[in-house]
């Protein structure tokens, strides 16, 4: 197509547009306009399905409600441009820059195009085209709504973009850059969302249902109510991040474990069975006021689990990963936390102290079971207020720990460590003799 046969289209579409006479609307269809400058042009419900628009500056332009099937914008500048509820389907816009640009409901799924037969067939058929949009940069663009399903946005940039609300089911985000990107609503299930930077997103409420997160940065992201059942969060940093995930989000041998244990505790030992999770995944669980008194848990991984209020009275949590959990005003007295990594855990309120043992007849036996924190990692804990009456602390690092009006008579603090620590108001025990072996 000549520039003048461009120019006299683009007259007659923007007559066309204003319903003034001799005006036609705009049929590129397949038209090869590669490399054109098509600034700030209005091609408002134009027809340009098939239309080759590599390397086009299409930066600023109007193509709301566009028919823009199957369309080659490689590389094409779309800075800017206004795509409302443009149809994307089957689009190639591998490398493309839509920064700042409005796609608000547009459609950007694969699409089926109809074919002819070739090699000496005869008829037609469809052939299923998937939208290509890797290495695309949507920074600031306004997807709301937006149908990306089974798109690939392999190493895209979407930093700051408003994506709410989108369905992104099945696509391929793999290694995108999403920081402080808007996900709230969003249909994320069954994506591939491994290495991706998420740091700072939002993504409340959102589906990640069976989504692969693996090794993604969720560093200050914001999960509330985002559904995780089945989500794959191996090796993904989470530092910071406003996740939980409900017990149903976990394995069924995991659900039939803590089913089981609840049992156990409300027949008293009759029906059901203690809960066995050594080494169990729980990281980001909500358990919030739930009673796993007696349970297993050793070397389990509990790092940002929601746990307040919970009963863990006697229970093996040895060698597990607690950094970042949330036990506030929690019952963990006589629990076993040796060698645990409690880094950044918040145990405001929480009871980590003896226990009375009980003899069968439900009755005190007059012994007391201390809560064992022996070797375990608590820098940079929040222990406003804990009481760790009688605790065996021995070893334990509570470096830049804050241990404001916790409760530590009767503890055995030898070779614990409390440098930077805020002791504010907390009764501690007699400093241990030295020569006391």
């Amino acid at each position: 197509m000549t520039p003048h046969e461009l120019v006299a289209v683009l007259e007659k579409h923007e007559r066309w547009l204003k319903n003034k006479s001799g005006g036609s609307r705009a049929n590129l269809t397949m038209a090869n306009m590669e490399g054109s400058n098509l600034s700030g042009v209005n091609l408002a419900q134009g027809k340009l399905s098939g239309a080759n628009l590599s390397h086009c500056d299409l930066s600023n332009a109007n193509l709301s409600t566009a028919d823009l099937f199957a369309a080659h914008l490689t590389k094409a500048d779309l800075s800017g441009c206004n795509l409302y509820r443009a149809d994307l389907r089957g689009a190639h816009m591998r490398g493309a820059k839509l920064k700042r640009a409005i796609l608000r409901e547009a459609d950007l799924r694969g699409g089926a195009l109809l074919y002819g037969g070739q090699g000496g067939k005869s008829g037609k058929g469809l052939d299923f085209v998937r939208s290509d949009l890797s290495g695309t940069d949507f920074d600031d663009a306004s997807l709301t709504n937006a149908n990306l399903s089974g798109a690939d946005l392999t190493d895209v940039s979407m930093n700051g973009a408003d994506c709410e609300g989108a369905l992104l089911t099945g696509a391929t985000l793999m290694r995108a850059s999403m920081k402080s990107c808007n996900l709230a609503r969003a249909d994320l299930r069954g994506s591939n969302l491994s290495g991706v930077n998420l740091q700072g997103a939002v993504l409340r409420d959102a589906n990640l249902t069976g989504a692969m997160l693996a090794g993604a940065n969720l560093r200050n992201a914001d999960l509330q109510g985002a559904k995780l059942e089945g989500a794959d969060l191996a090796g993904a940093d989470t530092t910071g991040a406003n996740l939980a995930r409900s017990a149903d989000n976990f394995s069924v041998q995991i659900q039939q474990a803590l089913h089981s244990h609840y049992t156990w505790i409300n027949t008293n030992g009759t029906m059901g069975a203690r809960a066995d999770l050594t080494g169990a995944d729980l990281s980001h669980i909500d358990l919030t006021g739930v009673n796993l008194s007696g349970a297993n848990l050793k070397r389990a991984n509990l790092s940002g689990a929601k746990m307040r209020e919970a009963l863990l009275i006697m229970c093996d949590i040895s060698e597990a990963v607690l950094a970042d959990a949330d036990f506030s005003a929690a019952i963990l007295d006589g629990a076993n936390l040796r060698g645990a990594n409690m880094d950044g855990v918040r145990l405001d309120g929480a009871g980590v102290g003896w226990v009375d043992i009980k003899g069968p007849d439900g009755q005190p036996t007059g012994r007391l079971w201390a809560a064992n924190l022996t070797g375990a990692r608590l820098t940079g804990s929040s222990c406003v207020r804990t009481n760790l009456r009688g605790a065996n602390l021995s070893d334990c690092d509570f470096s830049n720990a804050n241990l404001t009006g916790a409760i530590l008579s009767d503890a055995n603090i030898r070779d614990a460590k409390f440098s930077g620590a805020n002791l504010t108001g907390a009764s501690l025990p007699p400093p241990p003799d030295p020569d006391d072996d």
